[in-house]
């Protein structure tokens, strides 16, 4: 193996200072908000914080080895032991207050790069993506919690989006049948996680799906027809859930057609796809249209397969890297864009906004592609195959453009909604 050249570690330098300017601006807050835990659902602020140096501390400046000693004393790194410590108890943990914690990260980080400035040939700097990949993933998980909190905003509106296009909502295009590759090698994305591996050719019927995700207004529709009131368009499970949890309508919508979003109160934008609703209300709502959720395969054959070169592309637009004019990214808007915001960034078949804007849930169950082989963190996919978890894809608006790509699996519970999960319909051909 070479070293890693000058560019890579450039990338990669800038993308560890990109992460960790977005932890400190999501942090950037009174100490009762970080201390505080908003929902059971997700850790107090000041837990990730700390968190996400624990875990570049031990990836980074340990090789993965807790047995070395950290920057931590045991017994406080211990604290941040995610399998260890359920979310809904780390509130009663003794945690590093925050100016404590925001040291820490500093010191770590301090030794992270000039360890990454002196990678040799024997290095592989996937480590460092790892570590880039589970800070961002924390950044949007702190995000859900901010969304969460109850009080005045924090976060400001978000910044402006493109205009859509009307007349795209409903519309489907049709991908015909046939193979093409699902997921991705070591070779071409270097940087992919375990479960994207390895690349292999799958067969699939023709079949159609959504356009666009499916917008505000048609969720509406469902909510106005009596959809949370009528069991026949809810699975057994889902209909269940739906009277435990008293569900009516998506998370943060309110009865008089206007919603919550991080703090500030609005009108319900119709023209943007619908967001924070669980598996069950997804499955639900494409009953009602007279759909279905796409499997992963489906999406994954809408979102990358080049029919005319028979090959697979990198992004659903092509080659290039994800800009601001293709998709809606990075966490700034704070909210999904109106559908057809973005028409160059199309896939092949003609399917739009399928990173970025909203995670969209689909049918499948979260299991390993054949010839499955864990990463470095061995614990990061593996331990939650075949349990009781559906896959999203595409990202939100939420999810840094430098960790994405169309073969990243999100997976959650069905019940769900908290995370900025939205829907796409499909349909046999």
């Amino acid at each position: 193996m070479t070293s890693p050249s000058p560019s890579v570690r450039e990338r990669l330098a800038d993308e560890l200072e990109a992460a960790r300017a977005r932890t400190l601006l999501l942090t950037d807050h009174d100490d009762p908000v970080l201390l505080r835990q908003h929902t059971p659902l997700l850790s107090p602020l000041v837990w990730d914080l700390a968190h996400i140096g624990q875990q570049e501390d031990l990836w980074l400046l340990r090789a993965g080895d807790p047995r070395r000693q950290g920057l931590l004393p045991p017994d406080v790194e211990s604290l941040y032991d995610a399998f260890t410590h359920p979310r809904a108890g780390r509130a009663r943990l003794p945690l590093l207050p925050p100016v404590e914690a925001r040291s820490f990260c500093h010191e770590v980080r301090g030794r992270v790069l000039d360890r990454l400035e002196g990678l040799g040939p024997d290095d592989d700097p996937f480590d460092f993506a790892m570590v880039v990949s589970h800070e961002q993933q924390h950044d949007e998980t702190m995000l859900q919690a901010l969304a969460l909190r109850p009080g005045p905003p924090l976060l400001g509106t978000g910044e402006p989006l493109p205009p859509g296009r009307p007349g795209l909502a409903g519309t489907s295009v049709l991908v015909p049948g046939g193979p093409f590759v699902l997921g991705v090698d070591a070779t071409t994305e270097p940087f992919s996680l375990d479960n994207e591996r390895p690349a292999h050719r799958v067969e699939l019927p023709a079949f159609r799906i959504g356009r666009v995700p499916v917008t505000n207004a048609e969720y509406a529709a469902f909510v106005a027809d009596g959809g949370y009131r009528t069991p026949r368009w809810w699975s057994t499970r889902g209909w269940e859930h739906r009277i435990a949890a008293g569900l009516e309508r998506p998370h943060f919508w309110a009865a008089d057609g206007t919603r919550t979003r991080f703090g500030t109160v609005e009108d319900l934008p119709p023209d943007e796809p619908v967001q924070h609703v669980t598996f069950f209300e997804a499955e639900a709502y494409a009953a009602w249209a007279g759909a279905r959720l796409p499997t992963e395969l489906e999406w994954e054959k809408a979102a990358t397969w080049d029919p005319a070169a028979g090959r697979r592309r990198r992004f659903p637009w092509g080659e290039a890297d994800p800009t601001p004019g293709v998709a809606n990214l990075g966490g700034t808007a704070l909210r999904p864009a109106p559908v057809g915001a973005y028409p160059a960034g199309a896939s092949a078949y003609g399917v739009e906004q399928l990173m970025g804007d909203v995670w969209e849930w689909t049918s499948s169950p979260f299991v390993p592609w054949p010839g499955f082989r864990p990463m470095l963190y061995a614990d990061y996919s593996a331990p939650f195959f075949g349990g009781d978890y559906r896959v999203l894809r595409g990202g939100a608006w939420s999810v840094a453009p430098s960790i994405l790509r169309p073969s990243f699996r999100n997976w959650d519970h069905p019940i769900r909604r908290q995370i900025f999960s939205g829907i796409r319909l499909a349909w046999d051909a």
